[in-house]
């Protein structure tokens, strides 16, 4: 049977790169009991989005947790390199680009930041011109050149431990669970990535740690989830009951 060949769009194309500087992950999940916090956001007349909350959170849990700002490095000999603040990255969808392929967007400290500010990035990063994005600018200039240029910046962004935490953030968190699905494999060039389910009926979420298991072990990773799930019916909570106050 005789078939075609199909050029690689440019999105697709930054995906095949990050999936060849990604480092096999392991999981785990926890089901979150966000009643607080949830009666908090139910106040409110705008709701912020669950990302920017998860994000936050999770800066919020790193602040006590440093191995969850620690880049395992390969160059010039195996090291730890630990950050002393996060860099929170989120996945989102710009229209302009391709509707149908996520890419990661640079947050930064999000535990440093009002959830409005977060929420504000991540509108301004789906939806602004490309130019007032230098992050997404930057990156999509990398992928437009060939594929040995592209591998020998992907190097160097993943070996040097400012710059892949510039690129690639010490965290990520993307969803489907809009769409009625869950990722539950996962491959990433930065240390962890985070997915989440929809909120159910009882009020609870389903949210699994994918983590580089050179760093640390479950254990760390299931308390850094207890912890998570501390901080979105507390800090978080109390964030957006001051702002239905307002």
């Amino acid at each position: 049977m005789r078939g075609q060949y199909k050029s690689i769009s440019l999105a697709r194309r930054l995906v095949i790169d990050l999936m060849h500087v990604s480092v096999p992950l392991v999981v785990v999940t926890r089901t979150l009991k966000l009643d607080r916090l949830i009666k908090a956001r139910s106040s409110l007349a705008v709701r912020p989005g669950w990302t920017p909350m998860i994000v936050k959170a999770f800066c919020i849990v790193a602040r006590d947790e440093p191995w969850l700002r620690t880049f395992y490095l390969q160059w010039p000999w195996p090291h730890f390199y630990e950050l002393p603040r996060s860099v929170a990255m989120a996945a989102i969808v710009r229209e302009s680009f391709d509707k149908d392929v996520p890419i990661l967007l640079k947050i930064g400290s999000a535990d440093e930041m009002a959830l409005g500010e977060v929420e504000a990035v991540l509108q301004g990063g789906k939806n602004a011109p490309l130019d007032e994005v230098p992050a997404l600018r930057r990156v999509i200039r990398i992928t437009r050149l060939p594929m040995p240029l592209r591998r020998l910046f992907w190097w160097f962004g993943l070996n040097n431990g400012r710059q892949r935490a510039n690129n690639f953030g010490t965290f990520a968190v993307t969803s489907v669970a809009t769409l009625g699905s869950e990722t539950v494999v996962l491959n990433s060039p930065g240390p962890s990535i985070m997915t989440y389910g929809l909120v159910k009926s009882d009020n609870t979420m389903e949210i699994l740690l994918h983590w580089d298991h050179r760093i640390y072990d479950g254990v760390l990773a299931a308390r850094a989830l207890q912890k998570l799930e501390d901080v979105m019916n507390g800090e978080i909570a109390d964030e957006l009951l001051a702002g239905a106050k307002t």
